[in-house]
């Protein structure tokens, strides 16, 4: 399943008083073609319990569920997939214990993560973070729209940029090399997440039919 378009992750604090499922939901409705689960301060039984509802809510639109991190919930809910970072579990394990059919990212943070990445049979590259963005703060530093390019480059693995992306630099993202914007704030502290789930939907949509042409 190839991973393109737009990116929801997750994030329950920027959601405020909504419950996240409505968002997600939003997001869906809105074009979203991905969303990543990712939780940090909640029990195991939560995280799952959640897991499954979002599991049960994807599948009623044919869009994979992607856990951030957690291999022992992408497993129990059987998710179509897990995003790992470089402090995470080794993508080879994850791989083995996953199986061959599981979608499977992976976060570069630096040019030594793209070379190590290069031989891997990853699913796709998470480039982290494009801008700086106070929800990523344990990154190594910012890649930029040129190191995006450099990156899209040097590998045929599809791209996923996070960090900073939104409506207004968006398509530049895209024209840059990025296959999938992901966003957190853009699309759960919005106002209107369905508008602006529409709004993103379109811009990487064009973006990639500008790029493509």
């Amino acid at each position: 399943m190839p991973i393109s378009g737009l990116y929801l992750v997750t994030d329950r604090g920027l959601c405020g008083t909504r419950p996240l499922e409505e968002v997600v939901r939003a997001a869906l409705d809105g074009g979203a073609t991905c969303v990543q689960l990712r939780e940090k301060d909640v029990t195991t039984r939560f995280f799952l319990e959640e897991a499954g509802r979002l599991k049960k809510l994807l599948s009623d639109y044919g869009v994979p569920l992607i856990i951030n991190d957690r291999l022992d919930v992408a497993l129990t809910v059987e998710a179509d997939g897990v995003h790992v970072g470089q402090d995470d579990m080794p993508y080879e394990a994850a791989r083995r214990l996953m199986g061959p059919k599981a979608i499977i990212g992976l976060s570069v943070e630096s040019w030594e993560d793209v070379e190590r990445a290069r031989d891997m049979d990853v699913d796709y590259l998470g480039v982290s973070p494009i801008f700086e963005t106070p929800t990523k703060t344990d990154t190594k530093g910012s890649w930029g729209l040129e190191g995006l390019a450099r990156i899209r480059a040097y590998t045929r693995l599809p791209l996923v940029a996070i960090g900073g992306l939104n409506a207004s630099n968006a398509e530049a993202a895209v024209l840059a090399g990025a296959d999938s914007i992901a966003v957190v704030s853009a699309i759960c502290a919005a106002p209107d997440p369905l508008k602006a789930s529409r709004d993103l939907a379109g811009i990487i949509g064009s973006a990639l039919a500008k790029r493509s042409a």
